[in-house]
C-alpha cells in the first residue's frame, strides 16, 4: 500500500476536536471553538491564572494570556511557577508553588510541565480549589485520570485537557473527508527523532495524539495487537499497533522514532467510495493554543453542555485505556 506524507507543523510538540464523529458515543463532543461573539463584551470578572512550567508550551501560554484576544480578556496572568530560579520573564513574576496554591487571587492553573508531573500538579491545584488546564496527556494512567475527574466534580472545578492537534487545519480537512464514509481499512504512520522515554513516558502516551486522531475520526476502537521493537543503543523505537473499529475495519498505527527520522505523518484510508492517501497543503495552523484557551474559557463560563463535557471525558478516558492496553502488549513482548 502506498502511503504519502502529511507534514507536521507543530515542531517538537506532541499535542487534541471537530464536529460530528462517526461513532454515536462521541457525537455530542465538540472541541471547535464556539462563536467568539459571546466573549466580545467587557467581562464582569477576570480569572487569575498561574502558569506551571515555562518550557515551550508554558512560554506560548504566557504569551497568549497577554494577547489581545477575546478569551484572554477573561484571564489575568498572575505569575508563573518553575523549578528553576528565573525571577521574572518579560515582566511576569515567578511565584512559589505554595503561594500559587494558597493565593485567593489565583483561580486557574495552566499545567505545562513534563507529562510525568501532571497528575500531582492537577491534584494539588484541584484540592486547593483551582480550575485546571493541563497539556496532554493529563496523566499517564487511566485510574489516575478517573480519580482526577471525580475530584474535579467534587470540587466543582473545570478540568480541561488540551489537545491542539485536534484544532489543526489538517485534522479539520480529514474530518470533512471522513464523515459519512464507510472505512474498509486504514493506516497512520508517525515518524520523529529519538524519544526521551524518561521525560515523556511510555511511547503509547507520547503518541496519544495520533491515537486520539483515529478515535475522533472513526469512533471507539478495540486493540487487536501491539508490538514494540527497540534498539536503545541506536536510540531507535518502532511501535506497531493493530486496531479495529466497531464495524471491525482494521486500522494500523505505527510510531517510528530514531536518529535521522524527520517529524512526519503518513496516512492511507480506504473507503467503499474511494481512498485518501494524501492531504494537500491546507494552510498554516494559526493560534491553535489560543483556540484551545477559547474552549477552556467557554467551559469556565458554563457555555459547554453536560453532554459535550461527558463526551469529551469519555474520549479522553477511552484513549488512555487503549494506551494502557498497548503498553501491556508491548511490555509483555520484551
Amino acid at each position: 500500500m502506498q502511503i504519502r506524507g502529511l507534514p507536521s507543523t507543530l515542531g517538537l510538540l506532541d499535542q487534541n476536536l471537530a464536529a460530528e464523529p462517526r461513532n454515536i458515543h462521541f457525537q455530542q463532543e465538540s472541541q471547535l471553538p464556539k462563536e467568539e461573539t459571546k466573549m466580545n463584551t467587557e467581562p464582569e470578572r477576570k480569572f487569575g491564572v498561574v502558569v506551571v512550567g515555562v518550557g515551550r508550551a508554558g512560554s506560548v501560554r504566557m504569551r497568549d494570556l497577554r494577547n489581545p484576544h477575546p478569551s484572554s480578556a477573561f484571564l489575568n496572568l498572575i505569575g508563573f511557577v518553575s523549578r528553576r530560579e528565573l525571577g521574572s520573564i518579560d515582566g511576569v513574576q515567578q511565584i512559589s508553588l505554595e503561594d500559587a496554591l494558597s493565593s485567593q487571587e489565583v483561580e486557574v492553573a495552566y499545567i505545562c510541565s513534563e507529562s510525568s508531573s501532571h497528575e500531582d500538579y492537577i491534584r494539588q491545584f484541584l484540592n486547593a480549589g483551582k480550575h485546571v488546564l493541563v497539556e496532554y496527556p493529563m496523566t499517564l494512567s487511566l485510574v489516575a485520570a478517573q480519580a482526577l475527574w471525580e475530584l474535579a466534580a467534587q470540587k466543582g472545578k473545570v478540568l480541561h485537557e488540551e489537545h491542539v492537534e485536534l484544532l489543526m487545519e489538517e485534522f479539520a480537512f480529514l474530518k470533512k473527508e471522513v464523515v459519512g464514509k464507510d472505512l474498509l481499512k486504514g493506516s497512520l504512520l508517525f515518524t520523529a527523532g529519538p524519544l526521551e522515554e524518561e521525560r515523556f513516558g511510555f511511547p503509547a502516551f507520547s503518541g496519544i495524539s495520533r491515537l486520539t486522531w483515529l478515535v475522533s475520526l472513526f469512533g471507539e476502537l478495540s486493540l487487536v495487537s501491539a508490538t514494540l521493537e527497540e534498539r536503545k543503543e541506536d536510540q531507535y523505537m518502532k511501535m506497531t499497533v493493530c486496531l479495529e473499529t466497531e464495524k471491525k475495519s482494521p486500522l494500523t498505527w505505527i510510531e517510528e522514532k530514531g536518529p535521522g527520522l524527520k517529524r512526519n505523518r503518513y496516512l492511507s484510508f480506504h473507503f467503499k467510495s474511494g481512498s485518501l492517501e494524501n492531504v494537500p497543503n491546507v494552510g498554516i495552523n494559526k493560534n491553535i493554543f489560543l483556540k484551545d484557551q477559547n474552549i477552556f474559557v467557554q467551559k469556565l463560563l458554563g457555555q459547554f453542555s453536560e453532554k459535550e463535557l461527558a463526551a469529551e471525558k469519555k474520549r479522553i478516558l477511552h484513549c488512555l485505556g487503549l494506551a494502557e492496553e498497548i503498553q501491556k502488549y508491548c511490555c509483555s513482548g520484551k
